[in-house]
């Protein structure tokens, strides 16, 4: 191993901030309004302008918050609510209480581990048809990395969810869209911050609902068509058979699944090609790996447990760049933490951007270290890339997987180098990418 890379991050300010500049850090990058010392605090609370807010950074408070005190804050924060509420409704991602109770039972099954025997196939499939792609490409051709594994995880996505054939029709139309709204939708929240009623129509950026309507009309298409065709299996008619769902909660829970099994996994895979071109050693130890382990064949499912490093390149870009960098939550009822109390309507927050950079948790903390993920796993609630407590990921596994597969695949045949002169920096939205772009050069092994 050579000297460490430490990939790039927001600049971190060492004093507070006046309000207007974090709000106009927080518009531009959600991560910048972070100072130092918060890296480091195991618990902090900070109030903004009439909302409190209780930041937990330690293994304990981010139990004692999201694992003890659960039920008190079960419910997504009015950011994120109103953020996605447009297009994925009463979608499991952002309900709460029954609602939230009732989709879980009906989603949790239909992506649950020992389904993955079942569901990998078609990321097989998928991540073949990609790398015989590239081959036909000149070497050093541009590629966009970001939009090539978004197009690809889309493809996934979509042909798991509705069908082989119904879903490679829509793969490209709903991505794009999915890519508009993301780039559409408002950040400061400032209707939450100012705790007005849930009533009070939010602004939403400009062409919002033009992306949601299209993103709505081709879902709803793709359903109708599922439903009526009963040979072909897929994960909506699975959801449709287990619970009496009507056709607006099958969209919703499709557009969820769609978003969590399609934006989080590109981007991962998209940081993970970022890195590996920043550190010659790890990206020649995960190609030898994978040429051992497959011999140029695609990666199945029998293959995944037999790449731990490639796994370990993934969980290492998980912890530097967490697709979903806060999970944020809104106190319905009155709890304590680290001995403080926590009124209700309190923002209560685990940043996993902080916790995975937590200088007390981790050795070298914004270093690019995959091999720390070949030993004993981090200490519980220090890694949190997909949630944790009772609203953890459903599709953990599933994404897990489809990363270890796509990217093992496609590294034993190719390698990816940053166009010279292009500067990359973390943008958080809605989820964390490497920008608007991630141009490339692609080169055969």
């Amino acid at each position: 191993m050579t000297a460490d890379f430490v990939p790039p991050f927001p600049e971190r300010a060492t004093t507070r901030q006046p309000l207007l500049a974090n709000i106009r850090k927080f518009r531009g990058n959600m991560l910048s309004v972070w100072l130092a010392g918060h890296y480091s605090a195991d618990f902090f609370a900070t109030r903004v302008l009439r909302r409190s807010i209780f930041v937990c950074n330690s293994p304990e408070t981010v139990r004692e918050a999201f694992v003890e005190n659960g039920q008190a804050f079960e419910r997504k924060s009015p950011q994120m609510r109103h953020a996605l509420e447009p297009l994925l409704g009463d979608g499991l991602f952002v309900s709460d209480g029954l609602v939230w109770k009732e989709r879980r039972r009906a989603v949790a099954p239909v992506t649950h581990v020992s389904r993955m025997a079942e569901l990998t196939p078609t990321m097989s499939e998928v991540a073949g048809e990609w790398s015989a792609r590239w081959a036909t490409l000149a070497p050093g051709e541009d590629i966009d990395a970001l939009e090539e594994m978004a197009e690809m995880t889309a493809e996934i996505i979509c042909r798991t969810l509705f069908g082989h054939r119904l879903g490679s029709d829509a793969a490209q139309t709903v991505v794009r869209a999915f890519t508009g709204y993301q780039s559409r939708i408002g950040q400061t929240a400032l209707g939450a911050m100012l705790r007005l009623p849930e009533w009070v129509p939010r602004f939403q950026g400009m062409g919002i609902k033009a992306e949601v309507r299209r993103i709505h009309a081709v879902l709803d298409r793709l359903i109708a068509n599922v439903l009526a065709e009963e040979h072909e299996p897929s994960l909506v008619r699975a959801m449709a058979e287990r619970g009496a769902m009507d056709a607006t909660a099958l969209r919703n829970e499709a557009a969820t699944l769609f978003m969590a099994g399609h934006e989080t996994t590109a981007n991962t895979l998209s940081w993970c090609w970022y890195l590996l071109s920043q550190a010659p050693w790890a990206e020649a130890r995960l190609a030898e790996e994978a040429r051992a382990v497959l011999g140029g064949r695609v990666a199945e499912h029998a293959d995944v447990e037999h790449l731990p490093y490639t796994r370990a390149v993934i969980e290492e870009a998980l912890r530097l760049y967490p697709p979903v960098p806060v999970l944020a939550r809104e106190a319905v009822a009155p709890a304590v933490i680290a001995g403080r109390e926590v009124p209700v309507g309190s923002l209560v927050l685990v940043i996993p951007w902080l916790l995975h950079r937590n200088p007390n948790l981790w050795d070298a903390p914004d270093a690019f270290r995959p091999e720390r993920f070949l030993g004993p796993p981090p200490p519980r609630y220090s890694y949190v890339p997909f949630s944790l407590g009772a609203r953890v990921c459903t599709g953990q596994q599933f994404g897990l997987s489809e990363a270890v597969i796509c990217l093992a695949t496609l590294a034993q045949r190719f390698r990816l180098e940053l166009r010279p002169g292009h500067a990359v920096m973390p943008v958080s939205r809605l989820t964390l990418r490497p920008g608007e772009t991630l141009p490339m050069r692609l080169y055969p092994r």
